[in-house]
């Protein structure tokens, strides 16, 4: 089992943090900052910014978290049609010119939809074209788009191919009407052993090499890291996080300087 303590590390690497439906970046810090153990955050740089979007409806979490609320994009009830997706992807690549370099990022929920798919579609040339390949990902109650979009498709045509940790909630009750029960009950921290993504998380577990899989009891939230095997699993995938950093900045300490012919 690898040390939550970690090893040498050249730096931390850093992630933009993309939240989840009409909530903030400033809640998802709390979410995941509040409940994940010193040990573990210590070891990551976390950027957390607010979505493009001010919310157009009711949060789910009104009452438990306070205002403002944000959303990354818009789609109907089935989540098979969707608005302002091109100017939210461009948002997200100027956010990571702007306060980058970053090495991956983690999504929770909707935010996890969008990242999962910015990585699948950047492989193929297709999105985030002016910034270096993303190297990590970490996908909270996760999913694939769905419909007829292009974005339905393309993000998972081939296996994405980096290094990925996947948090699954335990099993959902198939009826939508239980969906904002589910995250209010999750996000407040309250008993609440259902996710509405569980199935969908599955399938995009799928689209990955060697995912990296998290299985916690809690449902449709930002699970707390407290029994062993899930800190085990997190552990082998800050280590491997490390080990790849530290070997490129290796490798770049070791290139040969560029010498003017004269």
């Amino acid at each position: 089992m690898g040390s939550l303590g970690g090893g040498v590390c050249a730096r931390r690497p850093r992630f933009l943090c993309l939240h989840g439906f009409r909530t903030s970046g400033e809640i998802m810090r709390k979410q995941v900052v509040g409940k994940w153990p010193a040990e573990v955050t210590a070891r990551l740089d976390l950027v957390f910014p607010d979505a493009p979007f001010p919310a157009e409806g009711k949060s789910d979490v009104e009452g438990i978290f306070d205002p403002p609320y944000y959303e990354w994009f818009q789609c109907n009830k089935g989540y098979t049609e969707y608005r302002n997706l091109d100017k939210c992807f461009d948002y997200v690549e100027e956010l990571m010119i702007r306060e980058g370099p970053f090495d991956g990022l983690m999504g929770f929920s909707r935010g996890s939809v969008l990242s999962a798919a910015l990585v699948g579609l950047q492989q193929q040339g297709l999105a985030l074209a002016r910034l270096p390949k993303i190297k990590f990902l970490v996908i909270i109650s996760g999913a694939r788009f769905r419909g007829l979009h292009t974005v339905a498709e393309k993000p998972y045509a081939n296996k994405i191919n980096i290094p990925s940790l996947h948090f699954l909630g335990t099993a959902i009750f198939p009826t939508s009407e239980l969906r904002a029960c589910t995250i209010a009950k999750s996000v407040a921290g309250s008993t609440c052993d259902t996710d509405f993504l569980k199935n969908d998380g599955e399938k995009l577990i799928e689209s990955f090499v060697d995912p990296f899989i998290i299985r916690h009891p809690k449902g449709h939230t930002v699970p707390r890291l407290i029994d062993e095997k899930s800190l085990e699993v997190m552990s082998c995938f800050l280590d491997k996080m490390e080990k790849e950093i530290s070997g490129h900045s290796s490798t770049e300490a070791d290139a040969p300087a560029d010498v003017e012919e004269k």
